[in-house]
Order: structure tokens, then C-alpha cells, then sequence
């Protein structure tokens, strides 16, 4: 069984799928490893650092040898074109963003698999790659925030006088807002946080925040948060509004998953805010949380800056990639018995993550998704 880790193109992705230490364990699944030159180097891994795989310097033969494909980002209809007809290919494929995407994994009779897909189980834990980057993206936020605010995070009292800590507000208190809370907390922050669900409460004000409150509660499957009503939505707003006139720093990570991100911080609430103050919105990717936030650009809005980065894992490329890749090789060990492919349909972890299979979308969020964009579908086939 070839398993192939090819470079990550993607402009600014630093993560590699799989880490030196974890080759050992691909080699005691059976696998033979082999790695484009260099696919290590964004997250600073050497070519010498790899021991026991097969390097390979030209991308399109590496896909045509292997067959299973490891990656980070979703490949390019490029990249797909040249996987073999019925390889497997495991990464974080994004589907909402990507349907051309899907329609060539289609067309290739390619078995593949969204890591952002794996089912928020007890068995699936080690395997939850949207949790581990949440996480980095979590820590991420909160320092890009502290290098742009003009203000000092922690409470000093010097010769020259003392001076207060800043106000954070952290909206979302999922894995990443719950690492954004802790990280402004080690810096010294005073930290306030807001969530739709009632259930994280316990989990805010046990790292040392206060819960912003209001009567809205939006449990969803899988731990997440539900879709607002209209109603529900101006609520929101109104509560929201003095929490954010009051913050000096926002880190805004609210999402739904495999859906645009929900818009939080109106316009009127920014131009609230006090001059100098600084949101980094942690959701940009999938729309942003903010209505002024631009893909990975800073804008100045009356005095406030707004960052919105789209991915924020990279960042912090090494750890980053150490887990994701830690996820991507405890999902492996489901699939690979042997040195052979010995895939159990009737394995929750593999039928919730899989997304196309022998020319079908078997995702069924997926399918939905794409009918809603008017993109034709034959017994669960693009055409």
C-alpha cells in the first residue's frame, strides 16, 4: 500500500499531512511511504528529517503511484486529475467552498474523506482534526490580537503609574473560543465571553470569564450551535451590542458547520467601539462573524481594526501539523489493515466522514447543499 504526502500549494498553507515521527507508524500499518521533496519545509521539516520513505520530486508521478493521498488543504482539480481512478484521498476538503471540487473526485471514482467530517464521538476523539487546529486557531487569535492592540493585555502598576488590564470579549466558546478565553487569560485580560449555548457556561466560567447572557438556546448536533431564528437573531443583537462597545479586544469564532459563518458584529456595533480597538475574527474563512471583515486583510473602521485571517492553523505550522497529522494517522489505522485497504462501511467514523465513493456524494449534508445550488444530481451523482 503507497501512501503519498504531497506539498501543500495552497498559498500561505505551512501544514504538512504527515510528520517525521509518525512515519513508524504508517510502516507498521503495511504502508510504503512516499513524499514529494519538500513537503515538510512550511512547517520546518527537512527532507532529511524523513527516514524510511521514498521521495519523489515530480507531484504528478507521486499521485500516480500511490494509492492513498494525504493532504491538509482540498487538492486543486489539477492535483485531482492526475490520482489514480479509485484512489483514496483523506483531508480537510471543505465541500461547501469546493463543489467543482467534488464533481472531479466524482468524475475520478475517487474514495475520499473530510477530516472535518469525523463524528464527535468518544472513539473518534484522537481523530477530530477540526478540534486539534480549533485549537491553534484558538491560541493564534489571541496573540495576533495582543501584537495589534495598542494597549498592554495584563494590569501593571509602575513608577509611572498603574495600568488597567484590557477588556477582551471572546464570541463563540467552542474548542477555539475556549483556548481563546484561556490564552487571554494567561496574558492578563479581563474576559468576557458569549455563546447561544446554555451548555457553556460551566465551560466559560470555569477558565475564569464571565458569560455575557441571554435567553436564546441554540444546541445543535454534534455540540455545535444551531442556525438563529430572525427573532432569535435581534436578541442576539441587542444583547451583544454594550459587550462589544466595551471591548478593546474582540476574537469573534462562531460557526456552523458547512455553513457560511453566522454575522455577529453588525456595523453600528464596530463603530461603537472605542478607537484602538482590534477583532480578529476567527471565522473569516466561512463568510466571518464580522459584516466588515475582508479575507485576510486589515481594515480600519472608524479607529477599529478588523483582521479577519483564513487560516490561522498555519500559523503555527510545527504543532499544527504534528496533530493534524496525528489525526490523519489514528483515522488511517480504520481503514488499512495489513498493507491493504479494509474499509467497514458499517463503521460510524467511516461512513459520517466519507465523502464521494465510487462516483457517488455520499454525504448526505453534502448532496443537500449542492442541490440547493441548483447543480444537477442523478441517484446521488453530479451531472
Amino acid at each position: 500500500m503507497k501512501v503519498a504526502i504531497p506539498k501543500e500549494i495552497t498559498e500561505a498553507e505551512r501544514r504538512v499531512a504527515l510528520v517525521p515521527h509518525l512515519v513508524p507508524e504508517l510502516r507498521r500499518l503495511g504502508c510504503t511511504v512516499l513524499m514529494e521533496k519538500g513537503a515538510g519545509s512550511g512547517a520546518f521539516y527537512t527532507d532529511e528529517n524523513y527516514q524510511d520513505v521514498e521521495f519523489v520530486a515530480n507531484r504528478d508521478v507521486l499521485f500516480q503511484q500511490s494509492e492513498v493521498i494525504l493532504k491538509v488543504d482540498a487538492p486543486t482539480q489539477d492535483e485531482i486529475k492526475h490520482f489514480q481512478s479509485n484512489a483514496v484521498l483523506i483531508g480537510m476538503l471543505s465541500p461547501h467552498r469546493y463543489q467543482d471540487r467534488i464533481q472531479a473526485l466524482c468524475e475520478r471514482r475517487i474514495t475520499s474523506f473530510a477530516m472535518e467530517f469525523i463524528p464527535r464521538i468518544s472513539r473518534a476523539q484522537s481523530m477530530d482534526a477540526l478540534s486539534s487546529q480549533a485549537t491553534i486557531a484558538g491560541y493564534k487569535a489571541v496573540l495576533l490580537a495582543a501584537n495589534m492592540q495598542q494597549r498592554l493585555f495584563p494590569m501593571l502598576t509602575t513608577a509611572a503609574g498603574t495600568i488597567r488590564p484590557v477588556n477582551v470579549l471572546v464570541i463563540g466558546a467552542g474548542v477555539a473560543g475556549l483556548q481563546a478565553i484561556a490564552t487571554a487569560r494567561r496574558l492578563g485580560g479581563i474576559v468576557k465571553a458569549y455563546d447561544i449555548r446554555s451548555a457553556a457556561r460551566e465551560q466559560v466560567e470555569s477558565l475564569g470569564a464571565k458569560m455575557v447572557t441571554i435567553d436564546i438556546k441554540a444546541e445543535g448536533a454534534g455540540g455545535y450551535a444551531r442556525e438563529l431564528t430572525a427573532e432569535e437573531k435581534q436578541l442576539q443583537q441587542q444583547a451583544l451590542f454594550d459587550a462589544v462597545a466595551k471591548a478593546e479586544v474582540v476574537i469573534s469564532t462562531a460557526s456552523v458547520p458547512g455553513k457560511p459563518a453566522p454575522k455577529i458584529i453588525s456595523t453600528q456595533m464596530v463603530e461603537a467601539m472605542t478607537s484602538g480597538a482590534v477583532i480578529i475574527d476567527a471565522s473569516a474563512q466561512s463568510g466571518g462573524n464580522c459584516e466588515l471583515t475582508q479575507p485576510d486583510e486589515i481594515v480600519m473602521h472608524g479607529g477599529v481594526q478588523i483582521y479577519g485571517p483564513t487560516n490561522l492553523p498555519a500559523m503555527v505550522a510545527r504543532d499544527a501539523s504534528n496533530m493534524y497529522s496525528k489525526n490523519v494517522v489514528n483515522f488511517l489505522t480504520l481503514l488499512i489493515k495489513e498493507g491493504k485497504l479494509a474499509i467497514n462501511w458499517d463503521d460510524q467514523i467511516i461512513s459520517d466522514s466519507v465523502l464521494t465513493h465510487a462516483g457517488d456524494i455520499k454525504h448526505a449534508g453534502t448532496q443537500a447543499q449542492i442541490a440547493a445550488g441548483n447543480l444537477q444530481m442523478k441517484s446521488g451523482t453530479l451531472s
